[in-house]
This record gives C-alpha cells, sequence and structure tokens, in this order.
C-alpha cells in the first residue's frame, strides 16, 4: 500500500531561508547526512548555477522525505517577483504551504503577495518564523505584524528562548497548557459557534476537541498556526515537521477511477529528452499508457520516477496525491492537464515587455531559435517568436528573468546572446469591416482555391471569433472529412494570419466569416477546371486573402491598462498619488487599515515598470505592488509598430 501524500509549497520573500529550510526538513527525515548550504551552492533544490550564484530560487524544484505514514513532497519555489507566474503554477498543484518569515525583517514586500495568493487560491498554510538565532529577532513582533497586515487569523504554537543568540530555541505548546488552551479555543471560536459556546461555558474546550477543530480550521484556510525557529541550527523545525503531519491535508493513494493529473514543470535531460513533472489528483498513470492533452494532443508515457531515498527512481505507477516524473510527452506543455484536473485559469498578470534577442555568434542563430523553442515548452510565457528581419523575440516580466534566460542560454546551450531594451506589448483592434475574396483562375490569386474572408469588429475583451456561412457543396471535402473539420482547419490558419495584424500587433477582439470557398477539379467546369486543390493551397491564400480584409477595415493599436494594487505606508501615500497622478493613472479605491493603505488603480502598462522601480524609494522599500490585466485602451497619438511572427517549435 502506498504512503500517503501531503505536496508541500514552501514560499517566501528573497532571503528569508525557505532553501535553507529545505535543506534542513531533508537532513532532519534523514534524506541527506549534512544540510546544503547557499552560500555555497551545495544545496539540492538550487541546481541552476544562476541559482547558486545569486543565491536565489528560480525555476521550482522537487524533492521528497518520509515523515510518519507520510511521503510529503517538498516543492522550493521562487521569492523574486520576476517568476510569480513559476509560483502560481505549483500553487495549484499543492495539498499545502509553509510562507517562511524572518524574524529580524519581519514582513517583506514579497510576502504580502504570496500570502494574497495563498488565501485566494485556499491553500491551507502555516507560518514559520525563521532567524530566530540572528541578532534582532523578534517573534512576537513579526507576529503581530502579520495579524495587522496579512491575517488576524494566526495561532503562535510555541514560546521562544534565547531569542536573537546562536542557543535560540523554540519549544511548542503542550496541549494540556491552560492559558495555551484558552488562547487556542479563542481563536477557533472565531469560526465555530460550538467552540463559542463553550469558551463562553468553561473558558476553554478539551484538548482532543481542541485539536480536531484545529486541524480542520487549518486545512480549510480559516486559522493560521504559526511555528518559529532556525533553518541554520534545526531549532523548532521538529515541531513544525509534526505540524505539517497533523495539521495539514494529506491525499490517500485512490487507484479506482480515471487518472488525472497537471503538468507544472517541464525540464530537459542531458540527452535532450522532455521532462514533465505532474501533480495526480485521481487514479494513476503506468508505464506505455496513453493520456489526452489539450486541444486533442494525446502523448504515450515512456517512462516514471518517484523521489524516493534523496533521488528519482524509476517505477512503474504514478498515483493520486504523488508527484512524478514523466518521459516520452514530446507535445506537453506547462500547465497542461489531463482526465478531471482542475482548468481553473491563474490569475496572475501576463508579461507586459518584449525584447529582441540575438546570438553574438551569427551561426548560432539557428540554434537560438531552437533553444529558445524548447524554453517555450517549460514558460509558454516566453511566447518566443520571429519578426520580419527574423530576429527572436521573447516576452518578458523583467530584467532578471531576461538575466537568468541570458545565463540559460550560455550555460545550458553553449549561445553566448544579446537583449534589445524592452518594449511593451500592443494589439490591434480593426475599426471597421472589410471584406475580400480570391478566385480561382483569377490573375491575382497563384492559387488553386477560393477564398473570401469578412473581418468586423467584436465586443471588447472578446477575442476572435471565426464563423462559416459559405455552403458545403464548395468546400473540398475530398480532403476533409466533413464541412466541420474544413471550418476547423481555415479557423487555424486565421489565427497565425492575426497574430500579425497592420502594424505588426496581434488583431483581436473582432469576428471573421468565411464568406466564400471553393476548388478546382482537372474535370470540372471551365472557372473551377484546373489542377486539382490540395490544402496547401488553403494554407498558403487565407492569409493573403485576410490581410487584404484588415487593409479595407483598418486598424486601431491599443495599448495594455492594468489594475494594478498598492500597498504603502501611510507616511508616503501622498508621494505616491503624487506620481500616479503624473502618469494619468485613474483611482478607483483607497482604504487604511492600522499603519498601511492600499490603493486600487488603472494604469497603462508602459508606466507599470517605472512605478515598479520607483516605488522601494518612494516607501523606504516598504511599498507593494500587485498588477493584473484590466483592458486594451485605443494608444493616444502615433501608433507604435511591430512586425513578428510566431517562432515554431517541435510540436
Amino acid at each position: 500500500m502506498l504512503a500517503r501524500s501531503l505536496n508541500l509549497g514552501i514560499l517566501a520573500h528573497v532571503d528569508a531561508g525557505k532553501t535553507t529550510l529545505t535543506e534542513r526538513l531533508l537532513h532532519t527525515a534523514g534524506v541527506i547526512d549534512e544540510p546544503g548550504s547557499v552560500d555555497s551552492g551545495t544545496t539540492r533544490t538550487d541546481s541552476l548555477s544562476l541559482e547558486r550564484r545569486r543565491g536565489i530560487t528560480i525555476k521550482a524544484a522537487v524533492v521528497s522525505f518520509p515523515l510518519d505514514d507520510l511521503s510529503v513532497n517538498v516543492i522550493d519555489t521562487p521569492g523574486h517577483p520576476d517568476f510569480i507566474a513559476e509560483v502560481e503554477r505549483v500553487l495549484g498543484v499543492l495539498d499545502g504551504a509553509v510562507l517562511v518569515l524572518s524574524a529580524v525583517e519581519g514582513i517583506q514586500p514579497q510576502t504580502r503577495i504570496l500570502m494574497r495568493a495563498l488565501q485566494r487560491l485556499g491553500v491551507p498554510t502555516l507560518l514559520f518564523v525563521n532567524k530566530i538565532d540572528r541578532s534582532g529577532a523578534d517573534v512576537d513582533a513579526v507576529l503581530a505584524s502579520v495579524r495587522r497586515r496579512l491575517s488576524p487569523h494566526v495561532l503562535s504554537m510555541g514560546r521562544v528562548e534565547d531569542a536573537g543568540t546562536p542557543a535560540a530555541t523554540f519549544t511548542g505548546f503542550r496541549p494540556d497548557d491552560r492559558r495555551f488552551r484558552e488562547r487556542e479555543t479563542a481563536a477557533l471560536a472565531e469560526h465555530d459557534d460550538a467552540i463559542l459556546a463553550c469558551y463562553l461555558a468553561i473558558g476553554a474546550g478539551p484538548g482532543p476537541m481542541l485539536q480536531a477543530e484545529l486541524a480542520r480550521q487549518t486545512r480549510a484556510g480559516l486559522l493560521h498556526p504559526a511555528f518559529a525557529g532556525s533553518a541554520a541550527t534545526g531549532a523548532g523545525v521538529g515541531e513544525l515537521m509534526r505540524g505539517m503531519a497533523t495539521l495539514l491535508p494529506a491525499t490517500a493513494p485512490l487507484d479506482d477511477g480515471p487518472p488525472s493529473g497537471r503538468v507544472f514543470k517541464i525540464e530537459r535531460s542531458a540527452a535532450g529528452e522532455k521532462i514533465a513533472y505532474v501533480r495526480m489528483f485521481t487514479g494513476s498513470v503506468i508505464a506505455r499508457s496513453r493520456i489526452a492533452l489539450a486541444q486533442g494532443r494525446t502523448a504515450k508515457v515512456a517512462g516514471l520516477q518517484l523521489f524516493t531515498d534523496g533521488r528519482w527512481v524509476r517505477t512503474d505507477r504514478v498515483g493520486a496525491g504523488q508527484i512524478g516524473r514523466l518521459t516520452g510527452l514530446s507535445r506537453v506543455q506547462v500547465g497542461d492537464a489531463f482526465g478531471r484536473a482542475d482548468t481553473t485559469e491563474h490569475q496572475f498578470a501576463p508579461p507586459t515587455l518584449e525584447a529582441a534577442v540575438a546570438a553574438v555568434d551569427p551561426r548560432q542563430e539557428p540554434r537560438l531559435q531552437a533553444a529558445l523553442a524548447e524554453l517555450s515548452d517549460a514558460d509558454p510565457l516566453i511566447a518566443a517568436r520571429l519578426d520580419d528581419d527574423a530576429r527572436v523575440v521573447v516576452s518578458l516580466y523583467g530584467l532578471v528573468q531576461q538575466e537568468v534566460l541570458t545565463a540559460t542560454l550560455s550555460e545550458e546551450y553553449g549561445i553566448e546572446v544579446e537583449f534589445s531594451d524592452a518594449t511593451v506589448v500592443h494589439v490591434e483592434r480593426p475599426r471597421r469591416v472589410g471584406s475580400a475574396i480570391e478566385r480561382l483562375n483569377t490573375e491575382t490569386n497563384p492559387y488553386h482555391a477560393t477564398i473570401g474572408l469578412t473581418i468586423a469588429p467584436g465586443d471588447p475583451g472578446s477575442g476572435v471569433r471565426f464563423v462559416t456561412e459559405a455552403p458545403a457543396r464548395d468546400m473540398p471535402l475530398y480532403l476533409f472529412k466533413n464541412p466541420t473539420a474544413f471550418s476547423a482547419a481555415l479557423e487555424r490558419h486565421v489565427d497565425r494570419a492575426l497574430r500579425c495584424g497592420l502594424y505588426g500587433w496581434a488583431v483581436t477582439d473582432c469576428v471573421v466569416t468565411l464568406t466564400d470557398c471553393g476548388y478546382s477539379v482537372a474535370d470540372g467546369p471551365p472557372s473551377r477546371r484546373g489542377p486539382t486543390s490540395s490544402s496547401v493551397d488553403y494554407r498558403q491564400l487565407t492569409p493573403l486573402v485576410l490581410h487584404q480584409a484588415l487593409q479595407r477595415a483598418g486598424t486601431q493599436v491599443c495599448e495594455p491598462v492594468l489594475r494594478v494594487s498598492l500597498e504603502v505606508p501611510n507616511d508616503d501615500v501622498a508621494a505616491v498619488q503624487r506620481v500616479v497622478a503624473r502618469w494619468g493613472a485613474e483611482v478607483l479605491a483607497q482604504t487604511t487599515r492600522d499603519d498601511l493603505s492600499q490603493m486600487e488603480l488603472r494604469l497603462v502598462s508602459t508606466r507599470l515598470h517605472q512605478l515598479q522601480l520607483q516605488l522601494p524609494d518612494l516607501t523606504g522599500g516598504e511599498g507593494t505592488l500587485e498588477s493584473r490585466f484590466d483592458s486594451f485602451e485605443p494608444v493616444r497619438g502615433a501608433p507604435p509598430s511591430r512586425a513578428a511572427r510566431a517562432l515554431t517549435t517541435s510540436r
């Protein structure tokens, strides 16, 4: 019988000690002889050389250790804001999380962002106040700040002694500790009327009832038990592990029912083979079985691995609740789900920057394109593509991500690259209705097919809709099984053509209608006589006709407008308001709680990165910023242009 599985995320602001904590957990569980060091680059999870040089986590990593009857899969996640997409992908596969805070620095900007993400997705979360052995450590002050800034529903699970010294310790409260039981009862009573009645009657409930209710509320995300300690010395880590085992939800390995899971990470082996990290939700996946992916894609599993005894080992089955590495899925992408896995979309804002990247040695350009196509599998938000000058363009969140790409291309692919200055991504919308048609056997049509298309404006945010009005009798059904298959093929050609509009940006919020079609045959009437039409004719002719229709419709370039949430100290609100007002931001709401103010505003994305750069100086490093896409709005003044087409991959 397989052990129960607990898939645990460890999250923190940069340098709060989450990677060190992961090493300490592995050591305490007996998986490794000595904890690795971030400073010396010997940790199990920060395997990239750039991670070791910078002392930060860039890619999610998975390790595992046994705990009672649990197999705990620890997912060490990035802490830098440029990699928030990597964090969000991981959150969707977690059973629970540990949010690490520093006992010295306390709540830091990324801590607040991560906690809000955990709360939004309902991930059960324990708190671990790290670095109690450092000078200036003050756990009580940190927890008081947590209650003010993150959540009032926090329960301290023990006491710290000798804080700020190498001898600092954390001792968990005993269940029969009267004062702890009273605090526990009061915290639980906030969410349970029966506990409240018990609290009003006798002041504290019986121990077993309180322990069961504490676990229930923690698993429901209603309460956050708080532990403290030092990942460097091991103080308090044992108590934290006991909290993981008793308070967080684990998954039993039920093998019945169809398999379902989600791919949350992709990497390449030394031989270039694609490796997919999969969280199984139900059923089991076995070697040589086939799984159905999105958009009609299927894949055959060639091999399976589980993390056991400090390393990945081959297995013949990965069951519900487990995390496995699958090989053979050549067409899989990050985020792909199969079976009945939850298909909830991530809430983070897409990248709003893009930059051209070129190989320092021009002879390596083909290798660069192939490398970026592979990296786009691991991170689809990179969205590598070619412009009309055959330059490769990638999407970015920020400069640290650009540095990571540069280092990855150099160290893993042997390609030295240079980036151009980043620019903001725009889109185009049709201004009016435009139509075009190219008929068979005419001077302007070099292909053996007839295509007529009309493009019309759609509602803002509606995307692209394809409609077929051409009669089925005019469709080349000898090439396609039925009219639906022919329409689907034309829709794919239209989607590709709309990736580059009149100004080079993707065209969206429109309705494209197939009004006419036709094919030629050797023995047909004069108007349709000629070489038999092929699928290539329709693939080549469709973008030509669509471009003609688009020229007649005209397009309007629109820039992304973001909804930005700011959290700044009250004393700095006026300075921030002055800056965003100069940029034309629309302030939607402003509230104040204790020493912090929350501001909601709409801001064009061209200003977002300036705000990110200035916010630390404006707020003494205390301000936080979250953004999400709100809408596209017409550009004022001369529209920027860009000519780019998609970079094809091996799929």
